[in-house]
């Protein structure tokens, strides 16, 4: 069976049923899996009727229940009712309920092993608040639901980079209190064996940035570096992490030295965000460190676009085809690793000069401005 694959519908206000139609109901899309939607059909119809001819009539099967999942067909399941209040553009209390019943139904299925994977599309962090839902994203609720503590990582993914954060959506007032060495050691960890595990990247380098100006200038622009990211770094790759920095966020990415690393660790969200969309709108936002899958568009739910047909979804569509890869390659690894070969006992010329080997890692040449 084709990988069956959860889709939230978002903020009903928004571009989400607009990005989650022009990607779902595209031939190709069937082909490679099977997708339920989360929502409700008399809604998405309603989107319909503002996009191209193509999508206007969007022909899916409606199920009560994941288990009873239609493959070849676009399932939906329905998680509010019809006469759900319709305001394209503006946040509305409606829309926050909405976002939360189609989340909730989702991640029950996925907790029960319904579906194989999450894609979520952009809510309103503001109108979703309620007594159920007290957190400032996607990524801090899913890690409520599956993990424990700070056993996540929001990490945002296209071709040209990887980056993650230690802070995610914490107010730049609390960013500084909000970094421990405990919390880099755990992310720098958590990122290394998902570039490991869900990208196949064999011997991952990381590039640790800096959070004050030219990284703190010895001290002169803040401690931070000298006592929690530099402690931090020399911690990480005693236990075997290859970790590099930190590195000024400005000069690191205007020079180009990001291309040496196979992903960077971020302080706080527009250090590294900000650097990301400049260089590709069309990324994924990735929740590392889970055992579940989920991923998401890198961007929100843009009122100012909602219901002009505008909208790309190719970043939406980007995350669908990343759950898909990241469901590919953790169980290929998964079947690489279930029968290691012994590691044999080491033998007296093994610690001879001549027969060491010894593999430094390459210097970048860049060094903090």
């Amino acid at each position: 069976m084709k990988p069956i694959i959860a889709i939230t519908a978002g903020d009903i206000n928004g571009v989400s049923y607009e990005i989650i139609l022009k990607t779902i109901f595209h031939p190709h899309i069937l082909e490679i899996c099977t997708p339920v939607l989360y929502g409700n059909v008399a809604i998405a119809k309603q989107h319909a009727q503002l996009l191209d001819e193509e999508f206007r009539t969007p022909q899916g099967v409606i199920i009560t229940d994941a288990r009873k999942v239609q493959e070849g067909k676009v399932n939906v399941i329905t998680c509010y009712p019809d006469d759900t209040p319709l305001e394209i553009g503006k946040s509305t209390e409606a829309a926050g309920k909405a976002s939360l019943a189609s989340l909730k139904r989702a991640c029950g299925d996925l907790q029960q092993g319904l579906v194989n994977a999450l894609v979520t599309a952009p809510i309103n962090k503001a109108n979703i608040q309620s007594d159920e839902f007290r957190f400032s994203g996607h990524t801090e609720y899913l890690t409520h639901l599956f993990g424990a503590g700070e056993k996540s990582l929001m990490m945002m993914v296209s071709d040209a980079l990887k980056v993650a954060l230690v802070c995610n959506h914490v107010p730049i007032s609390k960013v500084a209190e909000s970094i421990t060495v405990e919390r880099i050691i755990n992310k720098l960890t958590i990122l290394n064996n998902a570039l490991k595990n869900d990208f196949s990247i064999r011997q991952p380098r990381i590039a640790v940035l800096a959070l004050n100006p030219h990284a703190g200038d010895g001290g002169l622009l803040g401690k931070e570096e000298q006592e929690i990211i530099i402690p931090a770094i020399a911690e990480a790759n005693k236990q075997g992490i290859l970790t590099f920095g930190p590195y000024s966020a400005d000069g690191f990415f205007g020079s180009g030295h990001f291309a040496h690393f196979d992903a960077i660790l971020a302080m706080y969200h527009d250090q590294g965000l900000i650097p990301f969309k400049s260089m590709d709108m069309n990324g994924v936002n990735f929740t590392a460190g889970l055992n579940i899958i989920r991923t998401s568009p890198d961007h929100g739910v843009a009122y100012d676009l909602a219901g002009k047909n505008k909208a790309s979804e190719q970043s939406f569509r980007n995350a669908l085809y990343a759950a898909l890869e990241i469901m590919k390659q953790r169980a290929m690894n998964k079947e690489i690793n279930a029968n290691p070969l012994p590691v044999p006992e080491p033998d007296e010329n093994d610690f001879r000069p001549e027969f060491r080997s010894f593999s430094e890692p390459k210097s970048t040449g860049f060094k903090p401005s």
